[in-house]
């Protein structure tokens, strides 16, 4: 016997649709990587000079009163544990170029800051007699645990190799690592390759010889506090990561390749538990504006794969994109 033929109506196969595009939407939604959400958080205020947040991931203050320490405290929610060393997290400290330091950080530099109406927040430095310049910062949260910072610089002198060194000191973390071209270390392929005592007590990752170029040219033997880099294996992508086996958090600063010439951190477990970014690197005519991007991102349980697939998916999101 043959089996009755199915007769569907118009509305039966609508209804049928709508079902397995249903299923559909909800087998894609189970196979994407798990994460926080990606509603953005915003700052408030000012309150007293400062700019309090709370992503729900993670709380705590940008600024202090006029000084811009970038983010101090820094508090994650979980465990109510202080993330942030006293200098703060995505600062910027030293400016300089071929022939000066200019002051002793950014944090001496007066400065002011203002929201925005996106809830993000911009700092601004102002050209002066010791700062041949005009800097500005805006910090955005992109998701609860992600925070864009967008730096540019306007010379008001000619600048020959200018570097905004961006500053990021931690409590615990008491790993660090580079994301580095295929070497010995490495398993001879791209990867993150650790900062250990072995390496020197401080370490630089330069992009490639130009930077190694810049790095020497003498800017780094100017008082206060000189520092001997030792000179690492090139990059392969402005990463740098600093993981705290306690609390399972890991913490990922990145920049697109472009913007940012060099890492550099001390070892592991050296007492400033920093992370480094030498954004620009390159010479300015004087009224030229340059601009550099670096993203922070803190999870927990990320893994060195999880955190290098991160920065990938964040160089194809800036390529060949202005920054905001």
């Amino acid at each position: 016997m043959n089996p009755p033929k199915m007769r569907w109506s118009t509305g039966s196969c609508l209804a049928w649709l709508i079902v397995l595009a249903a299923a559909v939407k909800s087998t894609a939604a189970e196979a994407l990587p798990s994460g926080p959400p990606s509603v953005p958080a915003t700052f408030r205020g000012p309150v007293d000079g400062q700019f309090p947040f709370d992503t729900s991931l993670f709380r705590g203050v940008l600024r202090q009163g006029d000084k811009s320490r970038g983010i101090v405290p820094l508090v994650d929610v979980a465990s109510g544990t202080e993330l942030a060393g006293d200098y703060g997290i995505v600062s910027h400290y030293r400016l300089l170029d071929d022939r000066h330091r200019y002051g002793h950080a950014a944090w001496d530099w007066k400065s002011t800051a203002r929201p925005l109406a996106d809830g993000a927040v911009e700092t601004a430095w102002v050209a002066d007699a010791e700062h041949p310049f005009d800097l500005t910062a805006v910090y955005r949260w992109s998701a609860p645990d992600t925070l864009d910072v967008t730096t540019r610089v306007t010379a008001r002198a000619d600048l020959v190799r200018f570097e905004s060194f961006l500053a990021s000191y931690f409590r615990g973390f008491p790993q660090a690592m580079a994301y580095v071209q295929a070497c010995p270390e490495t398993g001879g392929k791209p990867g993150l390759l650790g900062a250990t005592q072995q390496g020197g007590p401080w370490q630089m990752f330069p992009r490639d010889e130009a930077a190694v170029a810049t790095i020497t040219d003498g800017r780094w033997r100017r008082e206060p506090n000189p520092v001997d880099w030792k000179i690492r294996p090139r990059l392969a992508g402005a990463m740098a990561v600093r993981r705290d086996p306690a609390s399972g958090l890991t913490a990922v600063l990145m920049s697109p390749p472009q913007d940012c010439f060099a890492v550099s951190m001390p070892f592991g477990a050296e007492g400033h538990r920093s992370l480094y970014l030498s954004l620009f690197g390159r010479d300015l005519k004087s009224g030229e504006t340059a601009t550099a991007r670096t993203r922070l991102v803190i999870r927990r349980g990320l893994t060195d794969d999880q955190a290098v697939a991160l920065y990938k998916s964040y160089r194809k999101e800036t390529a060949g994109k202005p920054a905001p």
